[in-house]
């Protein structure tokens, strides 16, 4: 496409993007084979290798790297100020650790392998964190390079940060971000872990659900019991467990948590409209998912359920024996992940603490519960007025053969609040992944015509913020 763009400074390095699309792809190769797995202390040395790893391949493009040591995984922050002190700052955010693997039998090939396949699309890398994030993140990382190696210096000035806690809470974000706040001031944020609404249109995000993510553990029997000698006699958690999580929704899908709706507003007819004119959500949904029908709470759209309201949704569910063959066992214990996704103005602790009373309220005579928090976050919304998104819905248009669209997200991205509440700054939400990239499954990919458009249109949007008035 990037011959479209008609740009005497911009061409060349869009030309140039064209032809080391092919480094560009073994770059990414290299940092995907890299098992990055924050949530998991046996991989903590791969993911300080993936660490350093990022910041030498920064240094090779001349930014000034730093890899910075915190209480959990390292920060990586990369700066250039080639362009001037009077030129706007652009703070740029990737998280470079990725999800467990598991189930590891239904994958392909080796998650780490980083192979190339055929797809639907063209060619495309399969391995864990090719869509979430390395993927995403090398779209810039690839953009700075060109535009460093066709004009020696970027059109902004630009700082990057890399964080390696993402899938495990982000636990030492903030404190980084308050202990390197005037290092990190920009006057716009650029975050690439969002999606595109499908291969040919572009997306900006606006909007994205808070998280609150709790595990509770029923504790019944001192042991686990033979289920022929007490079976019947005594409480068995796994069928407590169940009945109380069964309550949770009602007929009509909607969560029964107390107080639960009390502050969500409702979606103005012009916003339900916008959305419901995108296409057939539904359709993409379904193929995406391989469900064979869409569910969800009664009179909304899939749309405005996944970007507008919120849920409540068992993640995890486990008790007494789950191995292999047949166990006759009454487990002591049974546990349950649960996790709900949250829409503006909903206080996210509150939500957490009636969730745990709901909990609490149900606990059969006899039994209690162990719950463990693993974060709350509130939901996001941020301005759709603003000249830096502007410019990059008009780049992003320069470079995909349709125009860029502004939707919302049912996932969460705590960082985005962090940098408003931190560092007074707004985040610009564009990513270049799709709904069927099995983004925290097996056999996650990233399209290869995704990465190189991601990669042309951050050059785009480099060039269009270089003459935004910071």
């Amino acid at each position: 496409m990037s011959e479209l763009v008609a740009n005497e400074t911009l061409q060349p390095v869009l030309d140039h993007i064209d032809q080391n699309l092919d480094a560009a792809v073994e770059r990414l190769q290299a940092l995907l084979r890299i098992p990055s797995i924050s949530t998991d202390p046996e991989f903590a040395n791969e993911v300080h290798r993936c660490a350093e790893h990022l910041a030498d391949d920064l240094r090779s493009i001349g930014l000034a790297t730093t890899v910075h040591k915190t209480k959990g995984h390292p920060m990586v922050v990369a700066t250039d100020d080639s362009a001037g002190p009077e030129a706007p700052r652009v703070l740029y955010y990737g998280h470079y650790d990725v999800q467990p693997v598991q189930p590891l039998d239904e994958w392909n090939a080796d998650p780490f392998e980083a192979a190339i396949v055929e797809g639907a699309h063209g060619k495309r890398i399969v391995a864990r964190g090719a869509a979430d994030d390395k993927g995403q993140l090398m779209t810039f990382v690839e953009a700075i390079r060109s535009w460093k190696a066709v004009h020696e210096k970027l059109p902004v000035r630009v700082v990057m940060l890399f964080e390696g806690e993402e899938e495990c809470g982000s636990e030492s974000l903030e404190p980084f971000l308050n202990e390197h706040k005037q290092d990190l001031l920009a006057d716009t944020c650029v975050v690439c872990d969002t999606g595109m609404w499908d291969v040919d249109t572009p997306a900006i995000t606006s909007r994205l659900r808070g998280l609150v993510y709790i595990e509770a553990t029923l504790h019944g029997p001192s042991h686990d019991l033979h289920s022929g000698g007490y079976g019947g006699a005594v409480i068995n958690p796994a069928n407590a467990i169940t009945e109380i999580l069964g309550q949770l929704h009602d007929k009509n899908g909607r969560v029964q948590i107390a107080h639960f709706y009390d502050d969500v507003t409702t979606l103005s007819d012009e916003q339900s409209s916008q959305w419901n004119t995108l296409g057939d959500a539904d359709a993409l949904v379904l193929e995406s998912s391989g469900a064979k029908a869409t569910f969800g709470e009664e009179g909304y759209s899939t749309l405005e359920r996944l970007w507008a309201r919120p849920t409540c949704d068992i993640n995890g569910l486990f008790a007494g024996y789950t191995g292999l063959g047949a166990k006759t066992v009454i487990g002591a214990t049974a546990t349950a992940k649960i996790s709900c996704r949250l829409v503006a103005n909903q206080n996210p602790q509150q939500i957490e603490d009636n969730l745990r009373a709901f909990l609490e309220e149900r606990t059969p005579e006899g039994c209690h519960w162990n719950i463990t928090s693993f974060g709350v976050n509130p939901a996001i919304s941020v301005p759709t007025d603003s000249p830096w998104l502007a410019a990059a819905s008009e780049a992003l248009s320069q470079i995909f053969p349709n125009p860029a669209v502004l939707i919302g997200s049912g996932g969460s991205i705590p960082v985005v609040g962090s940098f408003q509440e931190i560092l007074g700054v707004d985040a610009v939400l564009v990513g270049f992944s799709l709904d069927d990239d099995l983004i925290h499954a097996p056999n996650e990919k990233f399209e290869l015509s995704c990465f190189h458009n991601g990669v042309l249109a951050h050059a785009a949007i480099l060039d269009k913020y270089a003459f935004i008035q910071s």
